[in-house]
C-alpha cells in the first residue's frame, strides 16, 4: 500500500488543531467511515437511518491495494464517530489518517485485530462468511455503545441484515453440498477463504497467489507449477481477480480458455457500485456454481 499524500497529512493535522467537527458530514446520525465499500455496505444496512456512512475505496475498475488517500478522506476521518478499517496491511493509509488526527470521541474498528489477524495474513476477510457475521455483530455492538438511546433500532437492523444474508448463505451451502472437494485454481489469495468455506480444493501454489496479491513477481517454480496445472486441466475452474491483472495471470487465463477451463472473475470492491454486499457476493457465487456445473 502506498503512503498517503503529504497534503492529506497536513490537512489532517490542521483539522486536529482546529477541533472536532470542523467539516461535518451531511445529514444527522452517527458519522461512519468505512475504508472499503463492502464494509460500508454492511455498516449502512446495520445502521439504517441512524448513520451516515462514507466509504473511501469504491472504484470498481481500480486495484484497492494501490489506493492513495486525499484531503477529502482526511476530512471524513476527522468528523467520524466510527471508522472501520480492514487492517492487516490492506488499508494502512487509513491508520495513518487516524494517527495524524487523534480524537478521543472517535471509535476505530480494525477488523484484522477483531479476527486475531496481523499484517502478512491474508487480508481478504470479506470472502470468509463466518468473518462477515463476526464483523456485523461487532459493528452493531459499536453502534449500540455510541448511541445507547437507539439500541432496539440497531437490534432490529441486525435481524434484518441476517435475513438479507439468507440467499447468500443458502447459495454457499448449496455449492458446498454439490461440489465439495472439486479442484479449482485462483490467480491470487483473494479467493482462499471462500474456497475453504465452500469445501473446494484450491490447488494453486500459495507462493503464486500471495505474490500476485502483494504486487510482486511470483517465484519461477510457482509459475511453472501453476502453468502445468492449467495445461493438464487439473482444475475445473480458474478464479481470477478482475481488478488486478499482470502478464503472468493474463497468460494463465488465456491458457485456461484454450483448455476449456471456465473462468470466474471476482472483485475486491462492490460490482456494480450500487450493489449491496450480499447481492454482490451472491452474483459471484452464482457464476461460480454455473462454471462448476459446466465442467463436471
Amino acid at each position: 500500500m502506498r503512503l498517503i499524500t503529504a497534503a492529506a497529512f497536513v490537512l489532517a493535522l490542521a483539522i486536529s488543531a482546529c477541533g472536532d467537527g470542523l467539516v461535518p458530514m451531511a445529514g444527522s446520525g452517527l458519522n461512519v467511515v468505512a475504508g472499503e465499500n463492502f464494509w460500508g455496505s454492511i455498516a449502512t444496512q446495520l445502521g439504517g437511518s441512524k448513520v451516515n456512512v462514507h466509504s473511501v475505496v469504491m472504484d470498481p475498475s481500480a486495484d484497492p491495494h494501490e489506493y492513495e488517500s486525499n484531503t477529502g478522506d482526511a476530512r471524513a476521518f476527522a468528523d467520524a464517530e466510527l471508522v472501520i478499517l480492514n487492517g492487516a496491511g490492506y488499508d494502512d493509509w487509513g491508520q495513518k489518517l487516524l494517527d495524524a488526527n487523534p480524537n478521543s470521541h472517535r471509535t476505530a474498528l480494525n477488523i484484522a485485530q477483531l479476527l486475531g489477524k496481523k499484517p502478512g495474513d491474508n487480508p481478504h476477510f470479506w470472502y470468509q462468511p463466518a468473518y462477515v457475521v463476526a464483523v456485523a455483530d461487532k459493528i452493531t455492538a459499536e453502534y449500540k455503545a455510541i448511541d445507547s438511546a437507539d439500541v432496539p433500532y440497531f437490534d432490529q437492523q441486525r435481524a434484518a441484515f441476517e435475513s438479507a444474508l439468507k440467499p447468500y448463505e443458502d447459495k454457499l451451502a448449496q455449492i458446498k453440498s454439490t461440489f465439495a472437494g472439486v479442484p479449482i485454481g485462483s490467480t491470487e489469495s483473494i479467493f482462499v477463504y471462500m474456497a475453504a468455506a465452500l469445501g473446494l480444493h484450491l490447488i494453486s501454489p500459495p507462493a503464486f497467489m500471495n505474490a500476485i496479491a502483494e504486487g510482486t513477481d511470483p517465484p519461477a517454480s510457482a509459475v511453472a507449477t501453476f502453468h502445468d496445472q492449467v495445461a493438464s486441466k487439473s482444475m475445473k475452474v480458474l478464479v481470477y481477480n478482475n481488478q488486478a491483472s499482470t502478464s503472468v495471470t493474463t497468460n494463465l487465463k488465456q491458457l485456461a480458455q484454450q483448455k476449456s477451463i471456465p473462468l470466474v472473475g471476482v472483485s475486491e470492491t462492490l460490482q456494480p457500485l450500487e450493489a449491496t454486499f450480499q447481492n454482490w457476493q451472491l452474483t459471484q457465487l452464482t457464476a461460480l456454481e454455473s462454471a462448476l456445473s459446466s465442467n463436471r
